[in-house]
């Protein structure tokens, strides 16, 4: 992520942790109404659940259902984010020195940081599918009944589904995530590459806003359909037979593109983006800045 020196695991921890907190504070409205959209199939039918576009929907929850609505299933992400977000950069970083290790390689180049993301992303995937399944489920109205809140719809998940279903949806997460990071972590070393030199904080401050917005921007278009099938495949229920409609991810794809259209692997394309392109640059600047801190505090500048 840096060219400065690294710090113990605990520090990254730490930063990862405050900067995801911080973006999803901000963001998470956007997150439920992504969430709804992808969630709304071609036989959803018209009026209150009906969503017609992101302000549409915004509007509806609001209206139909209250402002705290749009804050539904917060916990299990932010009790997520400190794992997720330290994973996330922790795991970059170590990962970055495996592979440099692996092809001789003295510095991170475009490529390295592609595939350093990318496994990054996989790790990633692990420590969040648990918690992203537990905030589908109580940010789908359909659903959302069911569970009195993140403690009671772990209880009935693992009671009435067993134990394994909170990992529902791995593979799917994982490609989510490798995607995401892919574009991520190699946009952030390609833009800053051409961006001029920061000579102060507040031109630092600048590059990482920019080149985090473009990576999360990048990122999100990449990795949207995966990102719609996982909310359907978290989502599914057994049918009669035991089976479930959504299972694997690019199977998924293929239902959702024939049922729905191409376009619908886009679903909630516009809230995601908006969340992941400016809290991509919220995560890195908020990261950048707490690692500058401690780095400060430990005598390391």
């Amino acid at each position: 992520m840096s060219t400065d020196k690294p710090l113990p695991f605990v520090y990254q921890f730490a930063a990862g942790a405050v900067a995801g907190v911080s973006e999803i504070l901000v963001m998470y409205p956007l997150d439920v109404v992504k969430t709804r959209i992808q969630l709304q199939t071609s036989a959803t039918v018209g009026g209150g659940d009906h969503y017609t576009s992101m302000v549409d929907c915004f509007r509806k929850i609001v209206k139909n259902e209250g402002f705290g609505r749009l804050y539904r299933g917060i916990e299990a992400p932010i009790l997520m984010e400190a794992p997720k977000r330290a994973t996330k950069f922790a795991a970059n970083d170590e990962w970055g020195k495996v592979y440099r290790n692996l092809f001789g390689v003295q510095k991170m180049n475009q490529s390295l940081s592609i595939l350093t993301g990318a496994t990054a992303g996989a790790t990633e995937a692990f420590v969040v599918v648990p918690f992203e399944l537990v905030k589908i489920r109580l940010q789908d109205k359909a659903q959302a009944h069911k569970y009195s809140g993140m403690l009671d719809c772990v209880q009935k998940i693992v009671r009435n589904e067993g134990p394994m279903t909170l990992y529902q949806g791995l593979e799917s997460t994982m490609w989510r995530h490798i995607l995401w990071n892919a574009g991520y972590f190699g946009c952030i070393f390609q833009v800053r590459a051409v961006m001029p030199t920061a000579e102060t904080k507040k031109a630092q401050i600048l590059n990482d806003l920019t080149s985090g917005a473009i990576g999360g921007t990048v990122g999100t278009i990449l990795n949207t359909p995966m990102d719609v099938v996982k909310s359907r495949i978290q989502n599914s229920q057994k049918s009669a037979t035991g089976i479930r409609k959504y299972n694997w991810a690019w199977p998924a794809l293929g239902t959702v593109a024939r049922e729905e259209g191409f376009a619908a692997l886009y679903k909630g394309f516009l809230p995601k983006v908006l969340r992941l392109g400016p809290g991509g640059g919220i995560l890195l600047v908020v990261f950048t800045g707490v690692m500058d801190f401690f780095r400060n505090m430990r005598g390391d500048a």
